[in-house]
């Protein structure tokens, strides 16, 4: 995937400026930057949620997922239900082997309503492991994570993400070094 030249304005305050990158097929990628850089701008931008103001955004035709930084879940739905939304012809026990690797064993017929943040938080992220995608946009999908869990989580979905085309937008150096390896670029948003 490849960003040329993009730029985002909301009235004066420009937040990304002549922005490009290129995101090699088939590696995990991080872009790193501070809070209210833009970073999320960039990822609605990427999945066609927001327009640019300028610039371009070569695809190639990949279908892509995402894990928003709000879960995005179907609060009646269980945990399995959920995760089944990722793909049509998904079926409960593919779900519910996904939600095992990621601790939710216990939880995975409950209601998303009745779980807590990390336990959501690990919802999104199987319903975006399940979907049939070449390409994974990942917005601080580890937050609402402690520690333990956070790391368990990265290297599983880490392990999962092999092969496809991985950006991980994150503010935290340690999650961007164990997820990305030496793949991790700074966001520099008013390039110019």
């Amino acid at each position: 995937m490849t960003v040329l030249n993009l730029c985002k304005s909301y009235g004066e305050k420009a937040v990304l400026n002549n922005f490009s990158a290129h995101f090699d097929a088939g590696e995990i990628s991080a872009l790193m930057g501070p809070s209210g850089c833009g970073k999320t701008t960039l990822f609605r931008i990427l999945l066609g949620i927001e327009k640019a103001d300028a610039g371009e955004i070569r695809h190639d035709g990949a279908k892509t997922v995402a894990v928003f930084q709000e879960d995005r879940l179907s609060e009646p739905l269980s945990a399995i239900k959920n995760v089944c939304l990722g793909r049509r012809d998904a079926t409960p026990d593919e779900a519910k082997a996904l939600l095992s690797a990621l601790g939710l064993a216990e939880d995975a017929e409950k209601s998303v309503k009745e779980l807590s943040g990390g336990m959501r938080r690990r919802v999104s992220i199987a319903r975006a492991l399940i979907a049939d995608a070449d390409t994974v946009l990942l917005d601080e999908p580890f937050s609402a994570l402690d520690e333990d869990t956070k790391a368990s989580v990265m290297r599983f979905t880490r392990k999962a993400l092999e092969g496809k085309t991985v950006v991980l937008i994150t503010h935290d150096i340690e999650e961007a070094r164990a997820f990305a390896k030496n793949r991790v670029y700074p966001f520099l948003s008013h390039q110019g």
